[in-house]
């Protein structure tokens, strides 16, 4: 079964900030694996700058839905908004720098505070591909193995062995201790399969793998 091939994604969060004519504009970068992920990133964005005259949302991430027009290629959930900027001006030119640099797996929120001066149609494009572009240089852009989310639910006998694996793979987790144990574990999608067979191996099966 093919996996999917490795991708540019930006390495975390970061910001970036410019002053155009009076109109303070602030590029918002970060990673996201879901449209769940982007959209909270938004919200959060929106509730930080809630003083702001617009929030400008764009981002590329996996489709939750939808089938794949080859094995291992993952479809792209691609949106922009205007957020009430002249229509074309702020999300789409936003969006195509993601795009021209073929970064997924990422959402941006451009900040404006307006400075009294209107930059036309033209000079906000401007503005706001210039804010993405500055906050993915600020952020960093990277190349990253596709992940998938794997849990597992053992009983506390066993968690100490699942856990021995899933530290000696490195991988990032979180751990839950109540009536079970309960791990959740950020796997590379090329490595999930072995992971899986060690995890059943070594509890003779009793792992719950979801």
């Amino acid at each position: 079964m093919a996996t999917p091939d490795p991708y540019r994604t930006v390495d975390g969060r970061a910001s970036a900030e410019f002053t155009v004519q009076g109109s303070r504009f602030i590029g918002h970068l970060a990673p996201a694996d879901t449209v769940e992920a982007a959209e909270a990133f938004i919200e959060e964005a929106r509730s930080e700058y809630d003083d702001a005259t617009h929030n400008v949302p764009a981002y590329r991430v996996p489709a939750s839905d939808g089938p794949s027009k080859s094995p291992g290629e993952v479809m792209l959930r691609e949106y922009s908004s205007d957020d009430g900027e002249p229509t074309g001006s702020a999300g789409k030119p936003a969006l195509n720098v993601l795009e021209q640099g073929e970064v997924r797996n990422v959402v941006a929120v451009v900040t404006r505070y307006y400075g009294g001066t209107n930059l036309g149609v033209g000079g906000l494009a401007r503005a706001y591909s210039r804010a993405v572009k500055d906050g993915l240089e600020a952020a960093g852009v990277v190349e990253e193995k596709p992940h998938e989310h794997v849990a597992l639910t053992v009983a506390y006998d066993d968690s100490g062995t699942v856990r021995g694996i899933l530290e000696s793979t490195g991988v990032e987790f979180d751990a839950d201790y109540d009536a079970e144990v309960t791990f959740e574990a950020r796997v590379p999608v090329a490595d999930a399969p072995d992971l899986r067979d060690r995890l059943r191996s070594a509890t003779s099966g009793r792992v719950d793998i979801g």
